[in-house]
């Protein structure tokens, strides 16, 4: 009786100390889970935070942009974080592949979009918001990259020694023999010379261009140097009489000090109005392939197009706004209204290749 008595006694005590160590091993579950609990909110914490950014690789100046950026986090409070630079883009963003940071991408010149949708860094958008601000003839076709604003490739003539050229002017004058030792230009490979080449053979083919590359290239007073502003320089010191240059240049040079003299020894003039119509270039946008906040970036990317950064642009840096209706800055207005060439930027684009050959057969630039 006594032995079983113990018996009953010592299998008590076992019990316990088995719902003891079950306890225990309760307790350090729970443990277990708070713990994974705290690293999940740690890990996700960051990544809600990150909802509320958008990330821009640009190739446009700071002070053009960051006032609208200022704009749209106001209006949104979206965080808009940019890497500024003046090339390589296409090469960052090939280097950094899927794991890129970036979402939308600035540029200009319709060769550079082109370049980071033909080596596939960037995605298709898809916004009815976008397709109604931009329209058709400044758009990819396949929804890759958008303008956002225009700008002619004017050609700038001496008000003393030549005047303003009528409306019966063209690009192809130039390389007539009357225009001997009078021109002036930047490199003919600069993305804004090889757009115009490459808006040319659209029209003409490549034997005619490469006649008429030809022909420029007779007609030049020095060697290609310099940007577009220092042609216009050129002309006001009396080294040329007609040079080409960006429509926005003469904004700029308007209102600084030192280059006012320079824009007012010239006039603007917008070739071609009696046929294709004057040759038009872009600033653009792209959302880049991998974008890890697409949503965000596509509230920028429609921003961009509506009236108030549209406006920002015309008034900031003397630009035609993309969106039909929105009004262009005064001084601009004020070189008056002109025909814009109508074929697509995604046929000039398309000829990119091919206009820098040309140039490189008639070595344009030595």
């Amino acid at each position: 009786m006594f032995c079983v008595i113990v018996f009953i006694g010592f299998m008590h005590i076992i019990t316990q100390l088995i719902n003891v160590i079950i306890t225990m091993q309760r307790i350090l579950a729970m443990k277990k889970l708070l713990a994974l609990s705290a690293l999940a909110c740690a890990v996700t914490a960051p990544a809600a935070m990150a909802a509320e950014e958008v990330n821009v690789y640009s190739y446009r100046q700071p002070f053009l942009v960051e006032p609208m950026f200022k704009e749209f986090t106001k209006e949104t409070g979206i965080k808009v974080n940019v890497k500024f630079a003046k090339q390589g883009i296409a090469e960052k963003l090939a280097q950094e592949g899927e794991y890129s940071p970036a979402d939308v991408l600035l540029t200009v010149d319709i060769s550079r979009l082109a370049d980071l949708s033909n080596r596939g860094l960037v995605q298709r958008v898809d916004s009815d918001v976008i397709e109604a601000n931009v329209p058709a003839q400044y758009q990819d076709k396949e929804n890759q990259w958008f303008a956002l604003t225009t700008r002619t490739r004017s050609v700038y003539s001496s008000r003393d020694r030549v005047g303003k050229l009528g409306d019966d002017f063209t690009y192809e004058d130039l390389a007539k023999p009357e225009f001997k030792g009078k021109i002036c230009t930047r490199s003919g490979k600069h993305p804004y010379n090889v757009s115009l080449v490459s808006a040319m053979i659209a029209h003409h083919g490549e034997a005619e261009t490469k006649t008429w590359l030809e022909g420029v290239k007779a007609n030049l007073a020095r060697k290609p140097q310099g940007n577009d502003r220092a042609q216009v320089k050129a002309i006001k010191e009396g080294l040329c009489d007609v040079s080409l240059g960006n429509s926005y240049y003469l904004g700029k040079m308007i209102n600084d000090k030192e280059q006012k003299a320079w824009a007012d020894a010239v006039y603007i003039n917008f070739p071609n109005q009696n046929t294709t119509g004057t040759h038009v270039n872009i600033s653009g946008m792209a959302m880049a392939k991998y974008a890890p906040n697409r949503e965000n970036a596509l509230k920028l990317m429609e921003f961009l197009t509506a009236d108030t950064a549209q406006h920002m642009y015309a008034e900031v840096n003397f630009e035609y706004p993309v969106k039909p209706g929105v009004k262009r800055s005064d001084l601009v207005a004020s070189w008056g209204d002109f025909k814009a060439d109508t074929i697509s930027l995604d046929d000039i684009a398309s000829h990119h290749e091919a206009a820098i050959r040309l140039l490189d057969e008639v070595k344009f630039d030595l």
